[in-house]
């Protein structure tokens, strides 16, 4: 996967710069292992942030967004420390990406498909058999 075929974006507007960075490539590294050989994955999104003050003012949430075909995936998760957040969330997101991926590569199990058939195929197979 290229540089350029990728995009990661990490938000967050009360970390420190050197904290930011050090998640920043925590979760590059992580999503662009899982990103490799692969075609489904365009992109990222993370947010850091801490919900509302008061019992929660030391949480952290983080939420990942992973843009993707055929359709994105979101994972949340809330720590007391970002980096646990974090893995966390990415934990999720790799979870739902790779059952997802799982899902896709086993098209006979879907509805009307035939054993063997790509779904194209099954579709010019029928369209000649109602003639």
């Amino acid at each position: 996967m290229d540089q350029v075929d990728f995009t990661l974006e990490l938000n967050s507007d009360d970390l420190p710069k050197t904290a930011e960075y050090k998640l920043y490539t925590q979760a590059e590294e992580r999503l662009r292992r899982l990103a490799a050989d692969h075609q489904d994955m365009v992109g990222a999104a993370i947010n850091v942030r801490r919900p509302a003050s008061g019992e929660s003012a030391f949480l952290h949430e983080v939420t990942v967004v992973i843009y993707g075909r055929p359709e994105h995936i979101a994972a949340t998760e809330k720590d007391a420390s970002p980096e646990q957040a974090l893995k966390s969330a990415l934990d999720a997101a790799e979870r739902q990406i790779r059952q997802r991926r799982k899902k896709l590569k086993e098209h006979w199990k879907r509805p009307g498909s035939l054993p063997g058939k790509l779904p194209i195929e099954q579709e010019i197979e029928d369209e000649l058999d109602e003639t």
